[in-house]
């Protein structure tokens, strides 16, 4: 069975379109976003695709594409819609899945489920990371909620390094780190191709 991936974060806007990118150039996986809230003409599947240079990867279309960037549940009720999970269906393809969540695994799909339930146990969850105010606490209680549900968890770290905090998350939660993106000046094809190869003995593993 080909891997399957889900990416997820400690909050929003933390980068987990950049590291959906460099896992589907590392395994030239396929990528997926279930729901895109916002920006539908310019959404997250568009940017993966233009950071990309390997021919393999496939974009999937999104099952929810919302038009107001908020919360999935109440941008799906500014369109009228209710978010049904039985309407996600994973795409079929030979190739290795990447699945970008929204947002944080506790933002709502509707009133009773949330991103967290869209995962499943076959999937290999890697979260992402990004040192900020608060961030450690962030990270432990996503980190705790997901080997709660017995997921196999890993750890991408994005931006300025912060060893304190990076030992800590660590330590505490005994997490696979697969890396740390640092603070980049520009996010291109060739920034994605380096981390690709850097990460690529750690992604083959999962």
């Amino acid at each position: 069975m080909p891997k399957r991936i889900f990416i997820t974060g400690i909050d929003t806007d933390v980068g987990k379109t950049v590291v959906s990118a460099i896992v589907c150039q590392s395994l030239e996986a396929d990528y997926w976003k279930p729901v895109q809230a916002g920006d539908i003409e310019k959404g997250d599947k568009y940017t993966v695709q233009s950071l990309l240079s390997n021919a393999n990867t496939k974009i999937h279309e999104n099952t929810y594409a919302l038009t107001s960037p908020m919360s999935p549940h109440a941008a799906a009720k500014i369109d009228g819609i209710n978010i049904n999970l039985d309407n996600f269906k994973e795409p079929e393809t030979n190739n290795a899945l990447v699945i970008e969540g929204a947002g944080g695994l506790l933002v709502p799909l509707n009133d009773q489920m949330t991103i967290i339930d869209l995962i499943k146990p076959k999937y290999h969850v890697i979260v992402v990371s990004k040192h900020y105010l608060g961030s450690i606490n962030h990270s432990l209680m996503t980190l705790k909620l997901l080997h709660s549900r017995g997921f196999k968890v890993s750890v991408v770290f994005n931006g300025g390094e912060n060893k304190q905090s990076e030992s800590i998350i660590q330590g505490m939660t005994n997490v696979n780190v697969i890396g740390r993106i640092n603070q980049e000046e520009k996010i291109n094809k060739d920034m994605i191709n380096r981390y690709a190869q850097q990460f690529k003995q750690e992604l083959s593993l999962l």
